[in-house]
């Protein structure tokens, strides 16, 4: 494992956090209760951290020498 794939994976992380928050106000801003704000939320970025997840287990896996 590089050093500089660890760094390009906390980038996108941190990139990951400011689109999560970003698609949060999105939809605080149009709803009038939680449950307008939570469920489509969840069913929106769900998905999104589960890749981002999956990429990061693979890109950051010790390959056999």
């Amino acid at each position: 494992m590089k050093v500089g794939t660890v760094i390009w994976v906390a980038v996108a992380f941190v990139f990951l956090i400011y689109g999560t928050v970003a698609v949060f106000e999105a939809f605080d801003r149009v709803s009038h209760s939680n449950s307008d704000t939570i469920r489509p939320f969840v069913i929106t970025m769900a998905p999104v951290w589960a890749l981002a997840i999956a990429a990061a287990t693979v890109l950051l896996r010790k390959r056999p020498d």
